[in-house]
């Protein structure tokens, strides 16, 4: 039998280790940084003094290179949040508009799991419902990797399409919305009390897009806190019991998100909060036709290359965020 506090102290330990990985991996970062920059420094004394123009794409690469990499470090820096460095759970919802937004939400989890792919993140399916004719009505999915709460929570809120919709004849323009909440993987046990009269729990036959990794009985699990009427879902892990404390871990995240969302409102008010799928509460609109562009409604950021976001390049506007969060977006 183990001694009392063995797990804790070797949770401890554990987490100093990755802290210890942390330092040592931006201490390298930033040696890295500083030799750059003296290499970039050498290159044009060399142009200067050999008045060799050649060496000016090679500078010009090497300087984009700099000040990516500086970029990036920069806005690890803004990542200091409670649960920033935790994994990350994003559920999408479909909006009024039916295959439209279906479509619509599975386009949206193509551009996040993408986005992970990019960042050598992986995704795990907690819960997933297609929709009636094509796209998604609903999916839960984790995204693990270093920061991936930090990262994403700037994603939580409406996001709105604007295209000529291949599901109308008529080749009109249509507008769909898609919801998306995001909140942290958190792993430590939150001191949280929930009375069990407050809790519905219902079972219901798995389904989806899940492949083999999900469970095909009756063994998903979807429990609403009735006071909040908070709804979460698991259906990916191998067993009910499984399932449920999967379900109780996020149902137990959601509520501390609302009661700090709470306390923040009584201080200073919250920024980016939505109540509706639907107009005039988007944070960002995804336009492809008449024009294209994709503009973040918070902070005034935007790319005319939808496809690209689409594809998952969305740095510009999650860095663009964590700088809002200091300082207030940019006028326009």
């Amino acid at each position: 039998m183990e001694a009392p506090g063995y797990w804790d102290d070797t949770e401890k330990s554990q987490a100093g280790m990755r802290e210890l990985k942390n330092l040592k991996d931006e201490a390298e970062d930033y040696q890295g940084l500083q030799q750059k920059y003296e290499d970039i420094e050498t290159l044009i004394e060399m142009g200067y003094e050999e008045n060799d123009a050649s060496l000016l794409p090679e500078i010009q690469e090497e300087l984009d290179s700099f000040v990516n990499k500086l970029e990036s470090m920069r806005i690890r820096t803004l990542l200091s949040g409670e649960y920033d460095s935790n994994n990350a759970i994003l559920k999408l919802n479909a909006g009024a508009g039916g295959t439209e937004s279906c479509d619509w939400a599975g386009m949206l989890y193509r551009m996040y799991t993408r986005w992970a792919e990019h960042k050598g993140f992986s995704v795990e399916v907690l819960d997933f419902l297609d929709g009636d004719e094509a796209g998604i009505k609903s999916v839960t999915f984790q995204i693990n990797g270093e920061n991936a709460y930090g990262y994403l929570k700037s994603e939580k809120g409406v996001h709105r399409l604007v295209r000529i919709s291949p599901f109308n004849a008529q080749g009109k323009r249509q507008t769909s919305f898609v919801s998306l909440d995001v909140m942290p993987d958190i792993e430590d046990e939150i001191d949280l009390e929930i009375r069990d009269e407050d809790l519905r729990i219902d079972t219901y036959r798995s389904s989806g897009a899940g492949g083999q990794h999900i469970n095909k009985t009756s063994s998903a699990i979807r429990i609403t806190h009735l006071p909040t009427g908070i709804v979460v879902q698991c259906q990916n892990e191998r067993s009910q019991f499984q399932n449920k404390d999967k379900a109780m871990q996020m149902l137990k995240a959601k509520l501390y998100l609302l009661e700090q969302q709470k306390n923040a409102e009584k201080l200073s008010g919250i920024r980016g909060e939505v109540k509706e799928i639907g107009w005039g509460n988007q944070i960002r609109s995804y336009v492809m036709q008449p024009y294209t562009m994709v503009k973040d409604h918070r902070t005034n950021a935007e790319i005319s290359n939808v496809n690209a976001v689409l594809d998952g390049s969305l740095d510009p506007f999650i860095n663009a965020y964590l700088k809002w969060l200091t300082v207030g977006p940019e006028e326009e």
